[in-house]
């Protein structure tokens, strides 16, 4: 039975808000595309699940059936896409936001922002089994602002960090670690140009007076840059969890019976 200090649930989009602009969130990723394991996964030591659309074996049922497994723990989209299919198709989910991946410049901002917002203020189209079965009407009244984060991945994205910080409607900003890696040309090989990219985000969005948030792939890492001011975090992710978990009990295993 585990124990744990809880954290007040976020249930919906303002209080990730106010959370964002407090201590910051602590979030676990999943990819897998297991709706058990988020299930699992999505445990009280989490502020929020990310459920990568992106990159992860995600489809449109499995992403339906894992926000409701989560009941209240809060469920942001990575989409696929800058688009409003994509954006649209998260939201209908029920999610209370969405993670923007790939933006460079602050008009792919505005896009995100409205493709996410229904009118008058933006594109998104209304409809999708979760809002018309819970009721439309009520539907629209408590998701008709839901989280938007934006990801800044790229050499271009981190240059015109400023600019896309001040977007209104981004509620966040969102460094991808591995990608900027890659868009630097320092990957595996990480160098210090990487770490003055993301100051340099950072640095954008508290003159925005937009939070930041940050891959990170350990709890260690996830703690240091909460520390550092950094407004969300990833503590785990169910592909390392996993792969790590599994490798250490068949390296103990072995070991053991090497010595038998």
């Amino acid at each position: 039975m585990y124990m744990t200090t809880l954290n007040p649930v976020l249930a919906n989009a303002s209080d990730m808000r106010a959370a964002l602009k407090g201590g910051g969130m602590i979030t676990s990723w999943f990819a897998m595309g297991s709706v058990p394991l988020i299930e699992i996964g999505a445990m009280d030591y989490f502020d929020a699940a990310i459920i990568d659309l992106q990159h992860g074996l995600w489809d449109r049922m499995t992403s339906h059936l894992a926000v409701s497994v989560l009941g209240p723990k809060p469920a942001i989209m990575r989409v696929a896409a800058n688009t409003m299919p994509a954006i649209g198709e998260a939201l209908d989910s029920g999610a209370e936001g969405v993670l923007v991946p790939l933006v460079e410049t602050a008009e792919q901002a505005r896009a995100a922002v409205a493709a996410a917002t229904f009118p008058k203020d933006g594109i998104r189209s209304g409809g999708g089994v979760r809002p018309l079965a819970e009721g439309f009407t009520r539907y629209h009244k408590r998701s008709i602002n839901p989280l938007i984060g934006v990801m800044i991945e790229t050499s271009a994205g981190v240059d015109n960090a400023a600019e896309i910080a001040a977007v209104d409607g981004v509620d966040f900003v969102f460094i991808g670690t591995g990608d900027l890696a890659l868009s630097l040309g320092c990957f595996p090989q990480i160098d210090e140009r990487h770490e003055q990219a993301c100051q340099s985000v950072f640095e954008a969005c508290k003159r925005a007076g937009t939070p930041c948030g940050i891959f990170t792939t350990t709890a260690e890492a996830a703690a240091a840059r909460i520390e550092q001011g950094y407004a969300m975090t990833v503590a785990a992710n169910d592909v390392d969890i996993l792969l790590h978990g599994f490798a250490q009990a068949g390296q103990a295993a072995r070991k053991v019976a090497a010595h038998a």
